[in-house]
């Protein structure tokens, strides 16, 4: 079986291309669809085992990173959304995508269908783009960063503090595994909360972070490919997780 991935795209996304590769060369067929056309036909979400929201600068981030394109999926395709995990259905939000899924309030309580977190400007004030040094959780319940340990990814972004509402909250995530990663501890580029890079729904089926996996899937990709340091690409991996999790849990139902 491959497993089928849609990409969600709509004005001022940049990061589905790199995402379609991403995805076939884990293993899985992706077909990228226009946001108007999946409001449109809300039911084409039942023919994929995975969905993708990528990177970029949705509508201009004009009001805030990521809120029209979240505003217009919370409105006309949330419960799409909730029928997908249910179903298995694996999501993933990247940078902007990762915005977009907590401001729509998929993340990181779907069950509130509404925002308990955000993401905030950097402390610094500052666009950064750079690779960081990442962790993934042990305790984590997220299908993608399983088994991923220490890793590098890069990052691209102005706002990607993450902020939770309220310690309870954050604490309530952290006691159910949904902090799925985390900066190193000496290099959190954006001032988040914990050190929070990424994460995860109860269910641990979806993932969102603000580093970019699609842009580590080949060793050449990492910055320090030519003397010699050419680990596993990282982000093949995370996506390479959820194809092989759609596929084990498809084959047992079957």
């Amino acid at each position: 079986m491959m497993p089928r991935a849609l990409i969600i795209r709509t004005a001022g996304t940049n990061c589905d291309r790199e995402l379609n590769h991403a995805f076939k060369l884990a293993g899985a067929v992706p077909q990228t669809i226009h946001l108007n056309r999946l409001i449109e036909e809300p039911d084409l979400m039942n023919r994929f085992e995975l969905v993708a929201v990528p990177g970029g600068f949705s509508y201009g981030d004009d009001i805030a990173a990521g809120r029209i394109f979240a505003n217009r999926m919370h409105r006309a395709l949330f419960d799409s959304f909730r029928a997908a995990i249910d179903r298995g259905t694996a999501i993933i939000g990247i940078c902007n995508g990762f915005q977009v899924l907590v401001k729509m309030g998929l993340l990181p309580d779907p069950d509130e269908s509404r925002q308990t977190a955000t993401l905030a400007a950097n402390r610094s004030g500052r666009f950064i783009d750079r690779w960081v040094r990442l962790e993934a959780s042990d305790d984590s319940a997220c299908v993608w960063t399983r088994s991923l340990g220490r890793f590098d990814l890069p990052i691209a972004h102005g706002e990607g503090r993450f902020v939770a509402e309220s310690p309870e909250a954050l604490d309530r995530w952290t006691r159910c595994g949904q902090i799925a990663l985390r900066y190193a501890a000496d290099d959190n580029p954006n001032g988040s909360t914990s050190n929070i890079a990424g994460v995860c729904d109860p269910s641990g089926l979806v993932l969102g972070l603000m580093p970019h996996p699609e842009r580590h899937v080949h060793p050449t990709h990492h910055p320090r490919w030519s003397s010699g340091h050419r680990p596993d690409p990282a982000g093949l991996r995370l996506i390479a997780n959820a194809v092989r999790h759609v596929i084990a849990t498809s084959v047992a139902e079957a």
